[in-house]
């Protein structure tokens, strides 16, 4: 009989009690399940299954996948939803600006931590540098570029994402001066025009 669970994955036994409880075991099951199947692949369902959680726990305390995957994977403290609202916010020849700004706000604000943590999950597994990949470039990047009609919105993301992962490793994890202790309007003044070429210019 079909209980509503995949193949593979254990039944759950009913909601857990302790609200941080749920959260943590959601979180190691979302991890988990991301690195195996992938961003599109790991669903709600699935992930609170493996819990042993509802589903709709997911929603109460993540905001949805999106929100789950953030914390449990790329280990930031925003909902990528939020993200992307702040980065739409604006005339479109400033989204560079407010790109440089919202990344560097999330990471500053742990002096660099949860991104140095987003590095060593990648480089600890491939799988996990694949489902960011996917997650980072096709969902989170092409959404934005597709929201202001952009063409070539791979070409486009992908270019984007090593001007912002760049700016990050330089920052936080190699430590390169004086980049590494600018503050955040030198950053944007010096990295936002590149990136704004990156998202809505001419890229030959």
């Amino acid at each position: 009989m079909n209980d509503g669970t995949q193949q593979g994955e254990p039944k759950r036994r009913g909601r857990r009690a302790g609200g941080e409880d749920t959260k943590a075991a959601l979180l190691a099951a979302a991890r988990a399940a991301f690195v195996e199947r992938g961003y599109e692949g790991a669903t709600v369902r699935s992930i609170a299954a493996r819990a042993g959680v509802d589903a709709a726990m997911v929603n109460h305390w993540f905001g949805g996948k999106e929100g789950l995957f953030a914390k449990a994977v790329l280990q930031v403290p925003i909902d990528p939803n939020t993200l992307v609202e702040r980065l739409l916010d604006g005339p479109p020849e400033e989204m560079g600006e407010r790109m440089v700004r919202s990344f560097l706000g999330v990471w500053d604000a742990t002096g660099g931590g949860h991104f140095a943590a987003m590095v060593r999950s990648v480089t600890a597994q491939e799988r996990v540098a694949e489902v960011l990949r996917e997650f980072f470039v096709q969902t989170l990047l092409r959404r934005v570029l597709a929201t202001v009609g952009a063409d070539r919105q791979e070409l486009r993301a992908t270019l984007a994402a090593t001007q912002i992962f760049g700016m990050g490793m330089v920052r936080y994890v190699v430590r390169f001066e004086p980049l590494a202790s600018a503050d955040v309007e030198t950053m944007v003044k010096a990295v936002a025009p590149n990136l704004q070429r990156y998202l809505t210019g001419d890229i030959g």
